[in-house]
């Protein structure tokens, strides 16, 4: 590419106020993705695509239109323009909308030291299908495996620039590396299934092949003979793997989007306790070679460490401008932006506080329940928080794993379960979501 993305964003700006505009804010996203995937020592599938995407919004007083493209043309981009005005014109007025002004902006806009970038060598297919190749004869290499339904590898890098006419503009970049591995254990009805994976910003930190496909294999042979649990209230252990689920279903409840539209069972609890007293859930956008860092939000507002849940107390809720504006707000600076589509409140890294127990001791010390480590399906009702959800694992009793189980479903209250929940030491802490095992009382299990 001859155009940088810096000069492609200003284009599209001037092309909206040529267009008639007062205000308008760009992104243009230049991306490469490689994925290969192998079945029984061959590839199966590889597919690669990249290419540039050029979006943009404009806002003609108190109305705004988004639009994007692949075409990055100049006749393109001006016609883009002129339809994007068109929409803005016919759309409704919302008060609510607006660039930030030009005194909240970040200044601070150099990303290098958040790491997000791996400036090695994109690698080559071949690479990728000797690491996906690997991880699914380390699999089955484990004679309780019956096949491999896949095994992956992965690659993506993106350059990303976003410009406004209130004077922002700046970019990053971002490259991510993944391996995976689903192993299958038994046959006909008696199969059962589970995974390991990786993903890293540098191809340097992903875990050995190997290594990955040998745990998905050892995590489908315990599953064999899974059967359904019984019925009844018991405490539920969510393993690492799926825990983050449940402190998302909290986080999802705190987004102020949510929150303005009144459809949240979390609407009226700031400063009200939603965890145990002991644990915080802080967000913090800093942390190098973590794919959710960022230093400016798709707004341009400079983001900064903040806790979401501090000792059990919710503080606030998750805003970009309009919706801080909507609630008579200041946003906490996660706007977050793609082509064709106006900011909205997201997240970047989000941290629960560890307990000081493993995993193995709150299954001691849970006597009789389950221990859950897939989920399937979810029936969360936003406005009360009532929670149900397919799920499988293993039984325990007397504090030790006794069987497999799946086919049985979880249920209970979000609000009431959230303040019970007891923390394990066991989270990945370069994932861009660090939650641990999480142990619940008093679920209501449904299986036989």
């Amino acid at each position: 590419m001859t155009q940088s993305l810096a000069d492609l964003s200003e284009q599209m700006l001037d092309a909206a106020r040529k267009a008639g505009a007062d205000a308008a804010d760009a992104i243009a996203i230049d991306g490469t993705s490689l994925s290969i995937t192998v079945r029984n020592g061959a590839l199966e599938q590889a597919d690669r695509s990249e290419g540039i995407t050029a979006g943009l919004r404009v806002l003609v007083g108190q109305r705004q239109a988004c639009v994007s493209s692949s075409d990055t043309a100049p006749s393109t981009l001006a016609e883009m323009a002129e339809r994007a005005v068109a929409m803005a014109n016919e759309a409704p007025d919302d008060p609510h909308i607006g660039l930030a002004e030009a005194d909240q902006l970040a200044t601070q806009t150099d990303t290098s030291t958040l790491e997000l970038f791996d400036p090695s060598e994109e690698p080559d297919p071949a690479a990728l299908q000797e690491d996906a190749t690997r991880a699914e004869a380390a699999a089955l290499k484990n004679k309780g495996i019956s096949q491999v339904q896949s095994a992956a590898a992965g690659y993506n890098s993106r350059r990303i620039h976003l410009a406004a006419t209130n004077g922002f503009s700046a970019g990053f970049a971002r490259t991510d590396r993944g391996l995976s591995c689903v192993a299958i254990s038994g046959t006909g009805t008696e199969m059962e299934r589970d995974y390991d994976f990786d993903s890293r910003v540098f191809q340097s930190d992903l875990r050995d092949a190997a290594e990955i496909g040998a745990l998905a294999a050892a995590r489908a042979v315990e599953r064999s003979g899974a059967r359904k649990p019984g019925t009844g209230a018991f405490p539920v252990l969510f393993d690492e793997r799926i825990a983050n689920s449940l402190i998302g279903s909290l986080l999802q409840a705190a987004n102020g989007a949510a929150i303005a539209r009144g459809s949240s069972w979390l609407r009226d609890a700031v400063g009200e306790q939603v965890l145990p007293k002991a644990l915080s859930l802080i967000e913090d956008p800093h942390r190098p070679r973590v794919t959710g860092s960022r230093l400016f939000d798709a707004e341009g507002l400079p983001t900064q460490r903040r806790a979401i849940v501090e000792n059990g107390i919710l503080t606030g809720w998750t805003l970009d401008l309009a919706n801080a504006r909507k609630l008579g707000l200041e946003s906490t600076a996660n706007a977050g932006g793609s082509p064709g589509a106006p900011p909205s409140p997201s997240l970047s890294n989000v941290s629960l506080t560890q307990g000081t127990q493993t995993r193995d001791d709150l299954i001691n010390e849970m006597g009789t329940g389950l221990l859950v480590t897939s989920m399937i399906g979810s029936t969360i009702n936003p406005n009360t928080g009532d929670y149900s959800r397919g799920a499988s694992g293993f039984w325990v009793e007397n504090g030790e794993i006794t069987y497999p189980v799946n086919e049985c479903t979880v249920a209970g209250n979000l609000r009431d379960m959230l303040k019970t929940i007891v923390p394990a030491n066991d989270a990945r802490t370069h994932l861009s979501r660090v939650v641990p095992s999480l142990l619940v009382e008093g679920l209501t299990l449904a299986g036989d």
